[in-house]
């Protein structure tokens, strides 16, 4: 399962990933994954990473919106308001970011673009193993995605840990993809992204 896992990912998220804004090929809804700010007490580098580079989209006129989805299980952590604040905070428009609160996993943040934001292009930030998972749902969903990666941490062991951890949410996906054919733990009506409001 590993190994089909692997196969599956990367023919699908071949070609798809940049590591430049600029170098992405369209302009689209930008997908940021969900992350929390702090880690362990301290600051979390995959945040400020994965901000920096959707702040970079905006700045180069790749951004169309911006739909931050995170996890909002509880009152305390709120993923989804914690990025928002952040792209503010390096300049994009609030009014271009909409918020995903049921982003609770990478499948969820995923399909909801499709199913309640009507989104069939995107762009996806995360850190690159992230994003290649995430493609790979994409096109299991008949999306047509992209992706920027974020840079990675220089924290070895954090690094090793994100390695582990992301081959095991590999053999996972395909279970839900192609066994179980989960779908997000909540949908609910759809949302009307800002651009599309003013093109009507």
């Amino acid at each position: 399962m590993c190994v089909a896992a692997e196969w599956y990912i990367y023919s699908v998220s071949g070609g798809r990933i940049v590591e430049h804004s600029g170098d992405v090929p369209v302009r689209a809804p930008v997908l940021v994954l969900g992350c929390s700010p702090t880690f362990m007490g301290g600051p979390n580098g995959y945040f400020q990473n994965r901000m920096d580079t959707a702040s970079e989209l905006w700045k180069n006129g790749k951004a169309a919106v911006f739909i931050v989805s995170g996890d909002n299980s509880s009152h305390a952590y709120n993923e989804p308001e914690w990025m928002k604040q952040a792209l503010v905070e390096r300049g994009v428009p609030e009014e271009r970011i909409v918020c995903d609160f049921a982003g609770l996993r990478t499948l969820d943040s995923v399909v909801r673009m499709k199913e309640i934001f009507g989104v069939s292009t995107m762009i996806i930030v995360s850190q690159a193993f992230h994003n290649e998972r995430a493609l790979a749902i994409a096109a299991h969903e008949g999306m047509e995605a992209w992706a920027v990666s974020a840079p990675d941490v220089p924290n070895r062991r954090s690094r090793m840990k994100s390695w582990f951890r992301e081959r095991a949410a590999r053999v996972w996906m395909m279970l839900d993809l192609w066994v179980w054919s989960r779908e997000p733990r909540f949908l609910g009506e759809p949302v009307v992204l800002p651009e599309i409001k003013e093109e009507k």
